[in-house]
Protein backbone atom coordinates (compact mmCIF):
# COMPACT_ATOMS: atom_id res chain seq x y z
CA UNK A 1 0.00 0.00 0.00
CA UNK A 2 1.52 3.27 -1.13
CA UNK A 3 0.19 6.19 0.90
CA UNK A 4 0.53 9.84 0.00
CA UNK A 5 1.04 12.35 2.82
CA UNK A 6 -2.08 14.13 3.96
CA UNK A 7 -2.35 17.81 4.89
CA UNK A 8 -4.55 19.27 7.59
CA UNK A 9 -4.74 22.80 8.99
CA UNK A 10 -6.31 23.33 12.41
CA UNK A 11 -6.87 26.23 14.82
CA UNK A 12 -4.83 26.87 17.95
CA UNK A 13 -5.06 29.69 20.45
CA UNK A 14 -1.36 29.78 21.39
CA UNK A 15 1.43 29.09 18.87
CA UNK A 16 4.10 28.69 21.55
CA UNK A 17 2.04 26.04 23.33
CA UNK A 18 1.39 24.30 19.99
CA UNK A 19 5.10 24.41 19.13
CA UNK A 20 6.03 22.84 22.47
CA UNK A 21 3.34 20.15 22.28
CA UNK A 22 3.83 19.06 18.68
CA UNK A 23 7.62 19.44 18.52
CA UNK A 24 8.76 18.53 22.03
CA UNK A 25 6.12 16.06 23.20
CA UNK A 26 4.92 14.41 19.99
CA UNK A 27 8.34 14.70 18.34
CA UNK A 28 7.14 16.41 15.15
CA UNK A 29 9.92 18.27 13.34
CA UNK A 30 8.97 21.86 12.60
CA UNK A 31 8.85 23.00 9.00
CA UNK A 32 8.07 26.45 7.68
CA UNK A 33 6.38 28.99 9.91
CA UNK A 34 5.20 32.59 10.03
CA UNK A 35 3.68 34.85 12.65
CA UNK A 36 0.32 33.06 12.53
CA UNK A 37 1.07 29.44 11.58
CA UNK A 38 3.56 26.57 11.97
CA UNK A 39 4.04 23.50 9.75
CA UNK A 40 4.88 20.22 11.50
CA UNK A 41 5.89 16.83 10.14
CA UNK A 42 3.58 14.31 11.83
CA UNK A 43 5.02 10.94 10.78
CA UNK A 44 5.49 12.18 7.21
CA UNK A 45 2.24 14.14 7.04
CA UNK A 46 1.95 17.92 6.94
CA UNK A 47 -0.09 19.40 9.75
CA UNK A 48 -0.38 23.16 10.17
CA UNK A 49 -1.29 24.94 13.39
CA UNK A 50 -2.98 28.25 12.55
CA UNK A 51 -3.39 30.93 15.21
CA UNK A 52 -7.17 31.45 15.49
CA UNK A 53 -7.95 32.01 19.18
CA UNK A 54 -11.72 32.31 18.75
CA UNK A 55 -11.88 29.15 16.61
CA UNK A 56 -9.77 26.85 18.80
CA UNK A 57 -11.95 24.21 20.51
CA UNK A 58 -10.44 24.63 23.98
CA UNK A 59 -13.57 23.83 26.02
CA UNK A 60 -14.83 20.45 24.81
CA UNK A 61 -17.91 18.82 26.29
CA UNK A 62 -19.94 15.62 25.93
CA UNK A 63 -21.84 17.11 22.98
CA UNK A 64 -18.56 17.00 21.04
CA UNK A 65 -18.42 13.19 21.21
CA UNK A 66 -19.94 10.02 19.78
CA UNK A 67 -20.33 6.80 21.78
CA UNK A 68 -18.04 4.04 20.46
CA UNK A 69 -17.32 0.84 22.42
CA UNK A 70 -18.49 2.50 25.63
CA UNK A 71 -16.18 5.50 25.14
CA UNK A 72 -16.99 9.10 24.29
CA UNK A 73 -14.96 9.60 21.11
CA UNK A 74 -14.23 13.28 20.47
CA UNK A 75 -15.51 14.64 17.16
CA UNK A 76 -13.80 15.99 15.18
CA UNK A 77 -10.38 14.42 15.64
CA UNK A 78 -7.35 13.54 13.54
CA UNK A 79 -4.23 11.43 13.89
CA UNK A 80 -2.09 8.77 12.29
CA UNK A 81 -2.04 4.98 12.06
CA UNK A 82 1.34 3.97 13.48
CA UNK A 83 3.30 0.76 13.78
CA UNK A 84 2.62 -1.03 17.08
CA UNK A 85 6.08 -0.12 18.41
CA UNK A 86 5.73 3.58 17.45
CA UNK A 87 2.25 3.59 19.01
CA UNK A 88 3.59 2.22 22.30
CA UNK A 89 6.45 4.73 22.33
CA UNK A 90 4.04 7.61 21.70
CA UNK A 91 1.74 6.43 24.51
CA UNK A 92 4.75 6.39 26.85
CA UNK A 93 5.80 9.93 25.78
CA UNK A 94 2.29 11.26 26.32
CA UNK A 95 2.13 9.63 29.78
CA UNK A 96 5.59 10.95 30.69
CA UNK A 97 4.46 14.47 29.75
CA UNK A 98 1.47 14.10 32.12
CA UNK A 99 -1.03 14.67 29.33
CA UNK A 100 -4.46 13.35 30.24
CA UNK A 101 -5.92 10.79 27.89
CA UNK A 102 -9.49 11.38 26.74
CA UNK A 103 -9.51 7.64 26.05
CA UNK A 104 -6.69 5.63 27.63
CA UNK A 105 -4.64 3.43 25.30
CA UNK A 106 -6.43 0.12 24.72
CA UNK A 107 -6.97 -2.56 22.08
CA UNK A 108 -10.27 -2.93 20.21
CA UNK A 109 -11.49 -6.08 18.46
CA UNK A 110 -8.79 -8.15 20.16
CA UNK A 111 -8.32 -11.44 18.30
CA UNK A 112 -10.81 -10.36 15.61
CA UNK A 113 -10.63 -8.89 12.13
CA UNK A 114 -9.49 -5.27 12.40
CA UNK A 115 -7.75 -5.64 15.79
CA UNK A 116 -6.33 -2.22 16.62
CA UNK A 117 -4.87 -0.27 19.48
CA UNK A 118 -6.08 3.29 19.95
CA UNK A 119 -5.71 6.30 22.23
CA UNK A 120 -7.13 9.81 22.30
CA UNK A 121 -5.81 12.98 23.88
CA UNK A 122 -6.08 16.73 23.33
CA UNK A 123 -3.50 19.28 22.25
CA UNK A 124 -3.22 22.47 24.36
CA UNK A 125 -5.90 24.19 22.23
CA UNK A 126 -8.37 21.34 22.72
CA UNK A 127 -7.95 19.69 19.31
CA UNK A 128 -8.61 15.96 19.67
CA UNK A 129 -5.99 13.53 18.39
CA UNK A 130 -6.31 9.78 17.86
CA UNK A 131 -3.40 7.48 17.20
CA UNK A 132 -3.95 3.87 16.16
CA UNK A 133 -1.88 0.77 15.47
CA UNK A 134 -3.18 -2.34 13.73
CA UNK A 135 -2.03 -5.86 14.54
CA UNK A 136 -2.23 -6.39 10.75
CA UNK A 137 -2.13 -3.17 8.71
CA UNK A 138 -3.69 -5.09 5.83
CA UNK A 139 -6.92 -5.04 7.87
CA UNK A 140 -7.08 -1.24 8.02
CA UNK A 141 -10.35 -1.22 6.05
CA UNK A 142 -11.54 -4.75 6.86
CA UNK A 143 -15.22 -5.22 7.73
Amino acid sequence: MSVQPFHIAFPVDDLDAARHFYASILGCPEGRSADHWIDFNLYGHQIVAHLKPAAAPRNRNAADANAVDGHDVPVPHFGVVLTPSDWKQLAERVRAANIAFVIEPYTRFEGQVGEQSTMFFLDPAGNALEFKAFADLGQLFAK
